[in-house]
Parts: C-alpha cells; sequence; structure tokens
C-alpha cells in the first residue's frame, strides 16, 4: 500500500538484537522508512546467532528486521561520519540502543545532532533510567526481568522448584521496543505541534515494571493486610512482608490453574488454563457435572471456596482426563467459561486463525527462500500490513546513498575505503 499511515517518517535504525529492531520493524510494517544501519562485513549480530541453516541470516535477525532497508556504514572513517551527517539532516528519528555514551563518542551528542537537524527525535533503548544507580549496568532480557520485579514474582513459591523463574515472553526485550515506539509516535506528533524534536527513551527496567503493575497494587494491598487472599497461599500458609510467587494461579482476584487433560503423560501441553469466575460459577458446576455446588454453603460465594479451591481444581481436573484440551475447551465455552488450551508454539505456526489473520504470515527471503514469523499484532479496518523479507546485510547501501546525492564515482570510492 502506497498510503500507509507512517509514509513520509524516516528513521535511522541503529539497534541491534532485540529491544530496537523490534520497536522499528513495527514502524517499518506502518509505512516508515526504516534505514538500518549496520557494521560493514558484520552487521546485527544475531545474523549470524542461532543459525539453522549455514552462512543464511538467522531467524533472530529475519523475525525481526522485516520491510527494512540496510545500509552498512563504518562511522569511525570520516566517509562513514559524513554519510551518518547527511542522514541526520533528512531523517525524522534516530532510534539507538548502544551502551551509555556510545553516541557520544561517535561525535554525534545530542547537542551535535539538534545542530544538523533541530526536529530530529532521538529514541534510545536503556537499561536503566538516567540518573539510576545502575545506568552504566549492562542490561539484556532476563536481566531486565529480574529488575524490572517479574522475575521474583513469577515460579513457585515452595517444594525443589522454588525460587524466581523468568518467563518466555520478551518482556525486557520486545516490550521495551513496543512502548519505544509509543514514545516515538507520541514525540512525532509533538514536533507537529511545536516544530522541535526531543529526545526519548525507555529503560527496559521501567518497561517490566510497567507491565508487573499488578504485582505492585499486591505489594500495596500486602503492606495494609498482611495477605492477599487471591493467592494459592490463602489462608493455609503465611504471608512475609513481599508479593510471593503464586505458580499458576490468576493474580487478579479471580482464582485460575493449569489443568491436566487426556493424554498430559506423553504431550507436555496436554493443559487447559481454568478461571473460577465468580459470575460463571453456576456454568462451571453444570458444565462439569456438580450442580449441587450451586447451593453447597462450601460453594457458592467466592470467599468460601478460597479455603479449598485446590481441590476444587482437582475435581475439575478429574473431569477433564478424558478429554484433549481441545475437546475441553469446545465444551466449556458454550458454557462462557474463562478458559483456554495451553497452545505449544508448533501449534500456534499452523493455527489456521492466526494465518487467516495474518498474525502468523510466511515471508519471501532472497537467500532463505521463505521463512514464517510473526505479523502484526495490531488490526486496524483500513490497514493491513504487508510483511515483506528482512534485508541482506548492505543491500540498499549504493540506493540510500544515491537518495543522499552521491555520485556513481562517489559511492565506489566509498566501498575501495571500506567506509560502507
Amino acid at each position: 500500500m502506497s498510503n500507509k499511515p507512517l509514509n513520509g517518517i524516516k528513521i535511522i535504525d541503529f539497534t541491534h538484537v532485540q529491544a530496537g529492531p523490534a520497536c522499528t520493524q513495527m514502524l517499518a510494517w506502518f509505512g516508515a522508512d526504516v534505514i538500518k544501519v549496520e557494521r560493514p562485513g558484520a552487521g546485527d549480530v544475531t545474523r549470524s546467532q542461532l543459525r539453522d541453516i549455514p552462512d543464511v541470516d538467522a531467524l533472530y535477525f529475519t523475525m525481526l528486521n522485516s520491510n527494512k532497508r540496510s545500509l552498512t556504514l563504518d562511522t569511525k572513517k570520516p566517509e562513514g561520519k559524513a554519510v551518518l551527517e547527511k542522514l541526520i539532516k533528512e531523517c525524522d528519528v534516530l532510534v539507538e540502543n548502544f551502551g551509555p555514551g556510545a553516541l557520544d563518542r561517535m561525535g554525534f551528542t545530542w547537542e551535535r545532532i539538534q545542530e544538523l537537524n533541530p526536529k530530529m527525535i532521538l529514541a534510545s533503548v536503556k537499561g536503566f533510567s538516567d540518573g539510576h544507580h545502575y545506568e552504566d549496568l549492562k542490561v539484556y532480557e532476563n536481566v531486565a526481568q529480574c529488575a524490572g520485579g517479574a522475575a521474583s514474582t513469577t515460579g513457585w513459591w515452595k517444594g525443589e522448584q522454588s525460587g524466581p523463574m523468568i518467563s518466555s515472553a520478551a518482556l525486557g526485550d520486545s516490550n521495551t521496543g513496543m512502548h519505544l515506539a509509543i514514545g516515538i509516535l507520541t514525540a512525532y506528533i509533538g514536533r507537529q505541534q511545536t516544530g522541535k524534536g526531543q529526545k526519548v527513551a525507555v529503560a527496559m527496567q521501567d518497561a517490566v515494571l510497567n507491565l508487573c503493575r499488578v504485582k505492585m497494587r499486591d505489594q500495596l494491598r500486602l503492606d495494609k493486610l498482611g495477605y492477599l487472599e487471591e493467592y494459592p497461599q490463602y489462608p493455609h500458609e503465611t504471608f512475609s512482608d513481599v508479593v510471593p510467587r503464586g505458580g499458576n494461579a490468576g493474580g487478579g482476584g479471580q482464582p485460575g490453574w493449569i489443568l491436566k487433560c487426556k493424554g498430559w503423560e506423553t504431550d507436555p501441553n496436554a493443559y487447559i488454563y481454568f478461571t473460577v469466575q465468580g459470575h460463571a460459577w453456576a456454568p462451571i458446576c453444570d458444565a462439569i457435572g456438580k450442580p449441587e455446588w450451586k447451593t453447597d454453603p462450601l460453594y457458592m460465594t467466592p470467599k468460601a471456596r478460597q479455603p479449598h479451591i485446590m481441590d476444587i481444581f482437582g475435581t475439575i481436573e478429574t473431569w477433564l482426563q478424558d478429554k484433549t484440551k481441545f475437546e475441553a475447551v469446545d465444551i466449556l465455552r458454550k458454557f462462557d467459561i474463562p478458559c483456554a488450551p495451553v497452545q505449544s508454539m508448533k501449534e500456534l505456526l499452523n493455527d489456521p486463525s492466526l494465518r487467516a489473520s495474518g498474525s502468523i504470515v510466511d515471508v519471501p527471503h532472497k537467500e532463505r527462500g521463505s521463512y514464517v514469523t510473526v505479523g502484526s499484532p495490531i488490526k486496524f479496518s483500513d490497514l493491513k500490513p504487508e510483511i515483506t523479507g528482512s534485508p541482506l546485510l548492505g543491500e540498499h547501501t549504493d540506493e540510500v546513498l544515491a537518495e543522499l546525492g552521491y555520485t556513481k564515482d562517489q559511492i565506489a570510492a566509498m566501498h575501495t575505503a571500506n567506509a560502507v
């Protein structure tokens, strides 16, 4: 489509690995011209990490860099610096996730960037916010999950498997990228009003913390009450002064748990998540063949059920033992009971609904032939983002340089000098 909403926005993508690339990829899906600046001969480290095909860009790279153009540039050389200066003058946004001070050492301080382009929006992924006592600490996905509170509230609270646990969802990386995309678009709209650019930054710790606000809520409640009645520890165990790990508990005031279905002995994902919502209690009783629970004082109210909620889940699990997860959900959804099958990555890759909606897409690639990737999770009534293949290293270098006004001879000279 030529009328994508972000058409006309030019972005210098100085990011690598996951957080920054996830941000810029989404903006590219919606029409921004994203120019990924990479080191000559090497490029983004994810091009070679976790390869499944020798000497071909890894899926780690392809799945985070669709719809972009690749420009190789050695900013340590004067020719490379000159190209970057021209880019800054002509682009709207520069996104980076270097370590603290890296852009400054390159000669591109915020003051210098403003001199070159007062309208420039400088967007940064950081580990910790400016002035934080850990601001010089190097941060990766799992570090951010621990620093942002997610790990301390995830996992089991007793037994051999107790202890903090990391989520496989990219709470530190892709989540930070999505927050940064919101910040960039907000700054861009602000620029339309003021004519001035500004700095935008998202710290990975802050992005994780933002997703953990319900656990912060629970900490504040715990400070007041000394207990949390929706956690599985209540009422049989003692609470400490910090929010406990709750296993598979719902965490939102509605008891929930992961329950075994038919085939769990051999299928590690033969489970469903089942939620006991208050308004759905009568339908639950009907669905699992326990109509007497509807009028039993031990079961009628959430407060009455909580002391033996795990026994209730045990009864539901017994009802599930002769049903596959999909059969169980098909029955339960007719009663409007909140539940879902635990779906594996393999099942999601082949889910016809996700394929039809564009949430999972096949994308052609010049060297891989084709790869499967996640499409836009945001759906529009008048826009269907087209996902295109990730660029080869330096694939668009000459094209971008020509757009910046360089002649063929000048471009050839930069290649000779290994500046691009």
